[in-house]
């Protein structure tokens, strides 16, 4: 299995492009050790030619031209995607497919709940029905007792588990999340045996979800915030983390202390806010991240997991 990161940050990338926070004006004014970054989504794939899409970011055309293995030009219009996961109905995670128009038709794997938003609140899948065909839905049931695969890459097999996270503002189920407005991932290659944990949304990892974790190999887990009030201080937003679905790094029972707990060979955070301290790769934050061995997704980072870790 291989894994390629195409963007790493939270909804509106790094630097945001309204946002002259202490990180978004350190980057463009030279003063911050840091790397831009797109809004995040990755890419899977058991052969390094057929790819199987994991979210659709606002910044897929730049993270597709980015990467080579998505244009192979085999044919005179041509694409690497060979199918599509989504793990929630966020602007953040499914605008890119009004961007994928011209290469549709395209499967598309999300859960009911998702696929409602999807219809109504943010119709996505009825406006691009208008496009050759539009997306096929391939329904995901949020269940652990039961894996699934999609048939561009059949020795992955894909279990989703639904996580403790809030539903988009246009979903009739805003701050009363159900079972399925959220997933996370977790992946199992049937030749290595290799396992990697997915969930770049995780607000309150509860016992079920640590179980999942300990028995990764991998864990891509969400990194948007080090402090849950962080846009609070920094005075450009009114939400803590918590509320809006994501887990602090710092504090007790922040993602340090949980990642503290866990056998995974590498543990990496991914969908990094524009106002984390963590960015700044000169920083005592990203200091203290690397003394307890977690790494930083970057754009571009690409994990291959064929052979030993």
């Amino acid at each position: 299995m291989q894994i390629r990161v195409l963007g790493s940050a939270a909804g509106g990338g790094f630097p945001q492009w309204n946002c002259n926070c202490r990180n978004c004006a350190g980057f463009r004014n030279g003063t911050l050790n840091a790397q831009a970054r797109t809004q995040s989504s990755i890419a899977i794939s058991e052969d390094g030619e057929h790819w199987i899409l994991i979210n659709a970011s606002p910044d897929i055309r730049a993270q597709l031209a980015a990467f080579p293995a998505m244009q192979p030009g085999r044919a005179l219009r041509d694409t690497g995607i060979n199918a599509i996961v989504l793990m929630d109905s966020q602007v953040d995670h499914t605008t890119g497919l009004l961007s994928l128009r011209e290469g549709l038709p395209l499967d598309v794997w999300c859960t009911r709940q998702v696929h409602d938003d999807l219809s109504s609140g943010f119709p996505l899948f009825p406006m691009l029905g208008h496009w050759n065909g539009g997306l096929n839905w391939q329904s995901i049931e949020a269940s652990e007792q039961q894996a699934f695969t999609i048939p561009c890459a059949p020795s992955i097999e894909l279990t989703a588990i639904p996580l403790l996270s809030n539903a988009p503002p246009y979903s009739p189920r805003r701050d009363n999340p159900h079972p399925g407005d959220n997933i996370g991932l977790f992946l199992r290659d049937t030749r290595t045996g290799t396992r990697v944990l997915y969930a770049p949304g995780l607000g309150e990892p509860d016992q079920r979800l640590l179980a999942w974790m300990r028995i990764a190999d991998v864990l891509l887990v969400d990194g948007t915030v080090w402090h849950d009030d962080e846009m609070i201080r920094q005075e450009v937003g009114t939400k803590t983390g918590q509320a809006m679905g994501h887990l602090a790094q710092s504090g007790a029972g922040g993602m340090i202390d949980v990642l503290g707990t866990m056998l995974a060979s590498r543990k990496i955070l991914i969908h990094i806010n524009n106002t984390n301290p963590i960015l700044d790769e000169d920083s005592p934050e990203r200091a203290e991240l690397s003394r307890h061995g977690i790494e930083v997704a970057w754009d571009g980072m690409h994990i291959d997991l064929s052979g030993p870790l």
